[in-house]
């Protein structure tokens, strides 16, 4: 059995510890509220604007709906990976990382990356500081401060970047990897594809195939330069501010059960203090009662 010292040493450390996931745990909590507040408004809004980018899209043909939705043949392929830059929130970071994993397995990435022709763009920390370790991947920029100040300016930056990519044919698929937030004890990772638009993906209960038929004012192509890159930047948010609720939930819940352990730890140290006190004690006692014997005799 450890001595009292070790034991008091132990506790010490235990409590210090416990001290700090408390305090990180009401820091996440009073910035998932902001963060939860702003993907619920959000969401809703992107994913209608979705729904009509698709319909768009699908309802009209020439130059103006092939620009983001017409397929081409895949060559080189971009990876958008959205990560947080911390640690200590669980399985969060290590579920998107292999979510993007997964994406590189598909046959579109495989083949790209036997060519050498996988780029990736990282949002985080995390994400960067693991895909670097790959010689195949080109990282071709990070953004680990993007959410130190996360606003819609600084999104639209990024997707410009993607969007023109897209457009000068610097790459042929876009997939983006981001947390999905679902509540503040649940969230999962999730790949989405970016570029080109889907035409096919359908939102709520709507499932039929029929076209919907849109008068342009003024003229189809003036309309969709500036409906669709704007739609765009409005989804790429979405998955920023996803990830970004994800992160504090994933933090919260993991410095809750960190919280709850180190209470057990403590109650099951303190058992072991208590018994070592008492042990000393009894010693103590016999030797001052063997003394007392001795000198009697």
């Amino acid at each position: 059995m450890p001595n009292l010292k070790e034991v008091r040493e132990r506790i010490s450390s235990v409590i210090s510890t416990q001290q700090i996931t408390k305090a990180m745990k009401m820091v996440s909590a009073a910035k998932l509220r902001r963060a939860q507040q702003a993907i619920t408004q959000m969401r809703p809004y992107a994913e209608r604007l979705d729904k009509m980018l698709a319909n768009i899209l699908s309802s009209i043909d020439g130059d103006a709906a092939s620009q983001f939705s017409a397929s081409r043949e895949i060559q080189s392929v971009l990876l958008v990976v959205v990560t947080s830059n911390r640690g200590l929130c669980g399985a969060f970071n290590s579920g998107v990382i292999k979510e993007a994993q997964q994406v590189l397995n598909t046959p579109a990435f495989a083949n790209a990356r036997a060519k050498g022709k996988v780029h990736v763009l990282c949002i985080g920390k995390k994400g960067r500081d693991f895909f670097r370790k790959y010689n195949d991947l080109h990282i071709i920029n990070d953004h680990v401060e993007m959410f130190n100040k996360l606003n819609f300016d600084a999104s639209n930056e990024v997707v410009k970047f993607i969007m023109d990519g897209y457009q000068n044919k610097n790459y042929d698929l876009v997939t983006v990897c981001y947390g999905r937030f679902k509540n503040a004890a649940t969230q999962y990772p999730e790949a989405i594809q970016f570029l080109p638009v889907q035409l096919n993906k359908t939102t709520g209960s709507t499932k039929s195939k029929r076209k919907a038929d849109y008068i342009f004012m003024p003229d189809k192509e003036a309309l969709l330069e500036e409906i669709v890159p704007g739609i765009l930047q409005t989804s790429f948010y979405k998955c920023l501010l996803d990830t970004h609720a994800s992160e504090h939930g994933a933090r919260m819940t993991a410095m809750d059960k960190a919280t709850e352990n180190a209470n057990d730890r403590l109650r099951d140290m303190r058992i072991v203090y208590n018994k070592a006190r008492q042990e000393a004690i009894t010693k103590e006692l016999s030797e001052i009662v063997g003394g007392a014997a001795a000198l009697e005799g």
